[in-house]
């Protein structure tokens, strides 16, 4: 599956001011922080990793459904469109993800 080049090129621009690190993954890419996925670009999408309550609120905004890839999708675990991507949310996003990943134990 293709993605969206240019919505990974503003991810990778944000995300590796963290320390995040690019990847290819699931056809698209992933942005990894200390080992734990922070975001990545699948098909036109943002997809990213919130905390349970955040990932829940998300998913009341237009533009936004479960990020589904199994039989079981993840708690906070969330995909934007890309109607829902201009620049301010996308820093915004990103920093929602950054700020649940930062949470977690490095791997």
């Amino acid at each position: 599956m293709a993605y969206d080049e240019e919505l990974d090129a503003r991810v990778e621009e944000l995300a590796t001011t963290w320390g995040a690190t690019r990847k290819k993954m699931f056809g698209g890419t992933g942005y990894m922080l200390h080992g734990n996925m922070l975001a990545g670009v699948l098909g036109e999408s943002l997809i990213l990793r919130l905390s349970g309550e955040d990932g829940a609120e998300a998913l009341k905004q237009p533009n936004v459904r479960p990020f589904d890839i199994s039989k079981n999708p993840m708690s906070g675990w969330v995909m934007v469109g890309a109607e829902g991507l201009d620049e301010l949310s996308l820093e915004d996003w990103l920093e929602k993800a950054r700020d649940f990943v930062e949470t977690l134990p490095p791997k």
